[in-house]
């Protein structure tokens, strides 16, 4: 079965990023992780996170009453899927114009230049073998 692309909100982003460093875990521990960076209060974190169980982006699994979250998505797959997103939006989904977008608008050192050089040539070679 397919995996169904979702796509976060950026308080999605910070909800599902405390959880994947805390799971499983509770939504105090999840307003306490973003408490300094967003300032968001516990029933504010609590409401997103029942939102996000909606939307299944997270699981809960009740002990007694506590309530443990879970992730359900990876962080490969929410990363892959918001940059097919923003791949499909702003390019059409063309990568070549996207790399090439995002070389010219980034200050990328030498050595960040030839590790990227590094990865086409692997790419090219993995290619080449199939």
């Amino acid at each position: 079965m397919a995996k169904k692309k979702r796509e976060l909100t950026e308080g999605e982003w910070s909800i599902i990023q405390a959880v994947w460093e805390n799971e499983p875990c509770a939504a105090p521990t999840v307003q306490e992780a973003l408490e300094k960076r967003r300032h968001w209060t516990y029933s504010t974190v609590k409401t997103m996170m029942d939102r996000m169980v909606e939307k299944g982006l997270l699981t809960t699994k009740r002990i007694r009453n506590l309530i443990l979250y879970r992730s359900t998505i990876s962080r490969k797959q929410a990363r892959k899927n918001e940059i097919m997103r923003v791949l499909k939006r702003a390019f059409d989904g063309a990568f070549t114009p996207m790399m090439e977008f995002m070389l010219d608008n980034q200050k990328l050192s030498r050595a960040q230049l030839a590790e990227l050089e590094a990865l086409v040539k692997k790419k090219k070679r993995a290619g080449r073998k199939k």
